[in-house]
């Protein structure tokens, strides 16, 4: 039983920071800067090179 409660309370929880967060984030993606040319190539290259790190990390374990 103490675990219902426990749910319920963090239901509560999150449905408060929802209620919170969605007029910032509303605001946020109407003001959001508009991407440019190579904005997309910045963020494979460390997407990439994490990528290829795990990678070499699970080479590494076998």
């Amino acid at each position: 039983m103490d675990n219902l409660w426990l749910q319920i309370g963090a239901a509560v929880v999150f449905g408060m920071m929802l209620f919170f967060i969605y007029p910032n984030a509303k605001h946020w993606m109407k003001n959001a800067p508009k991407a440019q040319q190579g904005d997309w190539m910045a963020a494979l290259l460390p997407l990439a090179a994490v990528v290829g790190f795990v990678i070499l990390l699970i080479f590494l374990v076998r």
